[in-house]
């Protein structure tokens, strides 16, 4: 191995440091379906409005 996998971009990490890094990216890839599931499952839809597009008053009792 003449490249590493792992760089460290600012400061130093110790060995043990890497190791444990090292670990846990192993273990999270371990945990993906192997399937060509898309990655993110959120929201088809914002939860938010564009305020522009809210009518000026809203009642009080419809308020969340």
């Amino acid at each position: 191995m003449s490249t590493p996998d792992i760089r460290v971009e600012k400061g130093h990490a110790e060995p043990e440091e890497v190791a444990a890094l090292t670990a846990i990216l192993l273990a999270r890839a371990a945990g993906r379906p192997a399937g060509g599931s898309p990655a993110h499952r959120g929201r088809a839809r914002a939860g938010w409005r564009r305020l522009e597009r809210e009518p000026g008053f809203r009642a009080p009792h419809s308020w969340r």
